[in-house]
């Protein structure tokens, strides 16, 4: 197997999660094929997501996931295959979201599901993403009474 194929998709993933919780839309959208599908099992909008092509993925990242929201992904442990100019990715990955308007946390856990392909510039995309939990709890930040919360630049912290 070709390692820097196998590199190539863990920047991407790495790169996907970071743009996510830095808030770089436009460079996500670059993560992502035109017809890219995601399928986000998360319960936390009261059902699952289902979300087709680049631009929708995207825009529902940017209306959905904007200062108010803060996220943290790490991914980790991923199992690659390549085929040619396409591959499949099963990545465990574990979550937290501060949803500060809402006063409330969001943790979780699941295995993300990936499809990859090679564009015609060469370059690796995400042409499928999606998971199903294996949990998700969440908590009140009103319940924490003696909490104290600093959060980056990128973020506005409603008190």
């Amino acid at each position: 197997m070709d390692v820097a194929t196998l590199e190539r998709i863990r920047s991407l993933k790495y790169r996907y999660l970071r743009c996510i919780d830095l808030k770089r839309w436009d460079e996500l959208g670059d993560t992502f094929t035109e017809d890219a599908v995601a399928r986000y099992g998360t319960q936390a909008l009261g059902e699952p997501l289902e979300l087709d092509g680049r631009d929708a993925i995207v825009n529902f990242m940017r209306e959905n996931l904007g200062p108010g929201i803060i996220t943290v992904h790490a991914a980790k442990h991923p199992e690659i295959t390549v085929d040619g100019d396409t591959a499949t990715g099963l990545w465990a990955f574990e979550d937290t979201v501060i949803a500060t308007e809402y006063r409330v946390v969001i943790r979780g856990a699941a295995y993300y599901e990936d499809s990859y392909r090679r564009c015609s510039d060469g370059v690796w995309r995400i042409a499928g993403t999606g998971y199903e939990r294996i949990y998700e709890f969440t908590h009140s930040l009103d319940d924490m009474p003696s909490l104290r919360f600093t959060a980056n630049r990128w973020a506005e912290v409603a008190h």
